[in-house]
C-alpha cells in the first residue's frame, strides 16, 4: 500500500498549495543526494507524494495570474545596432 502523501510531507490534510510546496522543498533539501545525509528512498517517497498531491489539486481559478497581460513595446528607431561586426581578417599561415 502506498503511504499517505500528507504524512510523507508532514502536513495537514487541509494544507494550502503554498504549504504543500513549502513542505516539499524542505523535505527535498533535507534528503537530497548533495546534502551531508542523503536518503534516496525518502527522496523518492517525497517526490512521489508531491506528485500525487499536485495531480489531485483543483485547477487554479481562471483569474489567477493567467489573465495578467504585460505591455510590450517595440522600438523602431533608426539608430544603429549596439554590436557592430566587421569582416574577419585572416592571416596566411606562417612557414
Amino acid at each position: 500500500m502506498t503511504p499517505d502523501p500528507h504524512a510523507v510531507l508532514g502536513i495537514d490534510r487541509d494544507a494550502t498549495p503554498a504549504e504543500i510546496t513549502a513542505a516539499y522543498r524542505r523535505a527535498v533539501r533535507a534528503c537530497h543526494p548533495d546534502t551531508a545525509h542523503p536518503d534516496r528512498d525518502r527522496l523518492a517517497a517525497v517526490i512521489a507524494a508531491y506528485r500525487r498531491l499536485r495531480e489531485s489539486a483543483p485547477p487554479p481559478p481562471a483569474d489567477a495570474g493567467e489573465s495578467h497581460r504585460v505591455p510590450v513595446r517595440f522600438h523602431t528607431s533608426p539608430r544603429p545596432p549596439d554590436v557592430r561586426v566587421g569582416p574577419v581578417r585572416r592571416e596566411p599561415p606562417r612557414r
